[in-house]
């Protein structure tokens, strides 16, 4: 039986690389539609959770978890030898950037290494890792072929980028649609096919690199969007407009008009990095993306005009920053997500922890959090917190605040998300994100 029939029938065996926020919701969605998978990670942990049928991604249901590994459609393991028994292998391993924002890609290529020894005839390599354009051809394809074996007849090799949006219960891994670019019309059709057993809609593409181009795409939009706004902000405070009150009125036009928000700074893996990927892999072909990197620098800076926004707020009520208490409310990078991937709440909490007399905070999905080698533990809200406080400085607009409630307590708010936009009381003790003092 060939690959394509072993798709169709479901007798294929599915392999993925990397446990996290983007393997294990796929994992469980392919032993969800009759595949059998094997899921791996360097992290014992992990896998030990995982065939403990315990779930540490919130988007995936426990129950449900635990009722497939019992079926035995999914096992995890650190064995890599067991790469030989996938018919798919796909890679979800993470590529950050550096400090200096250099990409960091030695997440693949150590994964492609680890593949190339134990590849055989017959197995589809698809990467979903965000990456540079041409990656997937001029870095996984060599070592691949190392093995011997050649790409389109020996085996098949694909980029299909992930599009998980963390917390998002309305669009899915089933019903958002997936891009796959093959090395050759064959490797298309055999992703394109699997792809179609778990997903509502494919869209093949030319190549790979028209597929690693999209998901960039799709990000640094979102990126630049979001940079306008925080530009239009700050240029809104000066004026002595509610940059809030124009969004929502510029967002009545039904055409030619996409609402964007301004915000402390954006987070997550993607929208914060996709961005440099570009740029690096511009610079190759001569070519500087100025517009793009303003956008990504506008972003970066914003956390450092909350900080001064803060101060000044403070200031403004007698109270001097060095001696201050703020409580920072919700650190994770998106509202009612358990995810502090580069959430600019970190950054907000570096930069205040040599200003600010005494920081603390709290989050529902965050017990834990570690800022310049300073542990912080999530405080409860109480009453008698919120009146004894300087300031709340609200980062992340989690749905279980009660934010009526928390401005009736509290002597000051500084709100970064528009939160409070339904608190109808006290707003006199509310400082907006673009609007002055």
């Amino acid at each position: 039986m060939n690959l394509y029939e072993k798709i169709r029938t479901k007798k294929t065996t599915i392999g993925v690389i990397g446990l996290g926020y983007v393997g294990l919701p796929l994992c469980v969605h392919f032993a969800k539609k009759g595949f059998k998978v094997i899921g791996f990670d360097i992290k014992k942990e992990r896998v030990d959770l995982v065939n403990k049928g315990k779930s540490y991604i919130q988007d995936v249901d426990e129950s449900e978890l635990n009722e497939l590994v019992s079926l035995q459609k999914i096992m995890a393991t650190c064995d890599y030898d067991k790469i030989k028994e996938c018919d798919v292998i796909q890679i979800c391993v993470p590529t950050p950037v550096s400090a200096n924002k250099d990409p960091i890609i030695s997440y693949v290529v150590n994964t492609v290494e680890a593949i190339s020894p134990r590849l055989r005839r017959e197995q589809l390599i698809i990467l979903k890792s965000t990456t540079a354009p041409e990656t997937t051809e001029k870095i996984v394809l060599p070592i691949l072929e190392r093995s011997g074996l050649k790409v389109g007849k020996d085996f098949y090799l694909a980029f299909s980028p992930e599009r998980i949006d963390p917390g998002n219960k309305k669009f899915t891994v089933a019903n958002t649609p997936t891009v796959v670019g093959g090395v050759t019309p064959t490797c298309t059709k055999l992703a394109k096919s699997l792809y179609e057993s778990i997903i509502d809609k494919v869209v093949p593409v030319s190549s790979p690199k028209v597929a690693e181009m999209t998901k960039l795409l799709e990000n640094t939009f979102r990126n630049v969007n979001i940079a306008l706004v925080n530009e239009f902000a700050q240029l809104c405070e000066r004026m002595e407009i509610d940059i809030w009150e124009v969004i929502d009125a510029a967002a009545t036009k039904p055409f030619g008009f996409m609402p964007f928000y301004p915000g402390p700074g954006v987070g997550g893996h993607c929208i914060p990095i996709d961005p440099y990927y570009l740029a690096w892999k511009a610079r190759e072909y001569d070519f500087h993306t100025n517009f793009i990197e303003l956008a990504a620098e506008t972003n970066e800076n914003m956390p450092y005009y909350v900080v001064n926004k803060v101060m000044e707020a403070l200031s403004k009520q007698g109270i001097c920053p060095s001696r201050a208490t703020v409580l920072v409310l919700g650190v994770t990078f998106k509202r009612d997500v358990k995810d502090l991937r580069d959430s600019p709440a970190l950054k907000i909490i570096r930069i205040m922890d040599r200003k600010i007399g005494r920081i603390i905070y709290n989050d529902p999905y965050i017990d834990r959090i570690e800022v310049n080698d300073h542990a912080y533990t999530s405080t409860p809200l109480t009453e008698e917190l919120l009146q004894n406080i300087d300031g709340v400085l609200i980062i992340t607009d989690h749905t279980v605040y009660d934010y009526g409630w928390i401005v009736a307590e509290s002597k000051l708010i500084i709100d970064t998300r528009n939160a409070t936009k339904n608190v109808k009381s006290n707003r006199k003790k509310i400082i907006k994100l673009g609007k002055d003092l």
